[in-house]
């Protein structure tokens, strides 16, 4: 079966398998939203993530200078001072505010390990006496929670850490090497300044690794090619809202041609997210308006084409085929081969509903005879197909199928005399269900496992429905192995 950019009509229902973060316009026709377990799930990540870059962590060393009446000075130095583990467990929480998110790990401990050193001095005795060796230091009860704000800045999101705090309840210094017994007192002095470093040079790195982050969600693409017909515009429409366990990312949703200009498509008044009570880490709302202005770019661009050569009834592409159907075409042009020439006469129309998802398709299709070298056009008939198709998910994947529901003829032109659209009605019917259905059910029912960011993999994907909206509900798993700074942006 030869075709031209057959992936435009399958689009009709295939597109929604594809269904990615994408927008332009001011309106929001795409949501996604973070639920609670979601936002838990990100936590985790985030905090994992930032155990990673805090370790090893280097701390600024210190000097003290003691005198003592009568006997001289005591100089006691800390040194090579290093954050080296840092254990979190499962003591944290993320609360969401009016216009930001809190996240706050406690009970934290960590492990420090550092050099020290120890001088005396007197007039009396001209030999200065020293020490020096290793200590370790556990720290306990550590509380460290971060404010962090998500705005919309120019259609991008900007990330901000408005405020960052850390505090330490505990320390334990513990001396080896030379007579650590003996200046453990000495030692214990610089317990105040371990604790004000570590409470520092924490949210300062913090805050700078955010700032990372938030160059990376800044340098995310504003549009990004499907192929040289479509482009998806991923501009982020207003702040995100916050509810009270969920945060909410408006996107235009539309797509757009690289060759035409589409239709400034409406988006109904107000969207309703649920994923029929089920929990799930990430909802992701597209209006049908999405995969509208995808069937109009690509009809726009002149791709919705197809070529038939070849059907499983091949007779059905002979004009001995018709004799008694059309037997003129059969007369000027006995025993000689077809092919239908189809083309979208305007772009497809989808309709999503709570029950399926509808489509109408309108198409001209002109019959060519292949009579000795030439290709001749004898007639075009204007077909009108009514299809609809359900969306469903497995594990990772998500399936389709579609059948046909109605579909209605009318003859154009014909250079092969007038006949009844009722005399090839029987024929077409054949074709749309042993041809067309049968080849976009082939597709469909392979299964698309949906494409995210690498590194993480939706899992457990439930499809919902409802009036203009498809929704898709997933978890989410991250492969411990990544970097999240690694990851690339698309």
């Amino acid at each position: 079966m030869a075709h031209h950019h057959l992936l435009p009509l399958l689009l009709v229902l295939v597109l929604p398998l594809f269904a990615s973060a994408a927008a332009t316009g001011d309106e929001a026709h795409l949501s996604a939203v973070i639920g609670d377990t979601g936002l838990a799930f990100a936590k985790d990540v985030l905090i994992g993530e930032a155990v990673r870059s805090l370790t090893p962590l280097r701390l600024p060393g210190a000097e003290k200078a003691f005198r003592v009446p009568f006997l001289g000075g005591i100089r006691a130095a800390v040194s090579n001072i290093t954050l080296f583990h840092l254990d979190v467990g499962d003591d944290s929480v993320v609360r969401l505010g009016d216009s930001a998110l809190v996240v706050v790990a406690s009970g934290i401990t960590a492990n420090i390990s550092m050099a020290w050193s120890y001088s005396y001095y007197s007039w009396y005795f001209p030999v200065e006496i020293s020490d020096s060796g290793t200590a370790s230091i556990l720290v306990q009860g550590m509380e460290v929670g971060t404010t962090m704000e998500i705005k919309n800045y120019n259609g991008s999101l900007a990330l901000n850490a408005t405020q960052c705090g850390c505090s330490v309840k505990d320390l334990v210094i513990s001396l080896d090497g030379g007579a650590s017994w003996f200046y453990q007192g000495f030692i214990n002095a610089f317990e105040d300044h371990i604790r004000a470093a570590v409470e520092k040079v924490i949210p300062e790195n913090i805050i700078g690794s955010t700032s990372k982050l938030d160059s990376l969600l800044q340098g995310l693409p504003r549009s990004v090619s499907l192929d040289n017909v479509t482009a998806l515009n991923m501009t982020f429409v207003n702040d995100p809202q916050y509810g009270n366990s969920s945060i909410e990312f408006d996107i235009s949703g539309l797509f757009t041609s690289t060759v035409a200009k589409t239709s400034n498509l409406q988006k109904h008044p107000q969207l309703s997210l649920s994923c029929g009570g089920a929990s799930n880490m990430l909802l992701l709302s597209l209006d049908e308006d999405v995969f509208n202005s995808a069937l109009e770019a690509y009809f726009k661009a002149g791709s919705m084409h197809w070529v038939v050569d070849k059907v499983p009834d091949q007779s059905l592409l002979n004009t001995a085929g018709w004799k008694f159907i059309i037997p003129r075409l059969y007369w000027n042009y006995p025993n000689d081969d077809m092919v239908l020439n189809i083309s979208m006469t305007s772009s497809p129309l989808m309709r999503i509903t709570s029950e399926k998802i509808g489509a109408t398709i309108n198409a001209d299709m002109i019959i060519d005879v292949l009579h000795g070298t030439e290709t001749v056009p004898v007639a075009c008939i204007s077909v009108v197909v009514s299809a609809s198709g359900v969306v469903e998910a497995s594990g990772d994947k998500v399936y389709g199928t579609v059948g046909l529901n109605d579909f209605s003829l009318s003859l154009k032109w014909s250079k092969i005399g007038n006949f009844h659209m009722s005399l090839i009605q029987g024929v077409i019917r054949v074709f749309l269900n042993t041809v067309c259905m049968p080849y976009l059910n082939s597709h469909l029912g392979n299964g698309y496992i949906l494409p995210v960011v690498h590194g993480f993999t939706l899992k457990d994907i439930y499809v919902v429905t409802s009036t203009e909206q498809l929704m898709l509900c997933s978890d989410i798993t991250f492969a411990n192995a990544s970097r999240l700074a690694a990851l690339p942006v698309l």
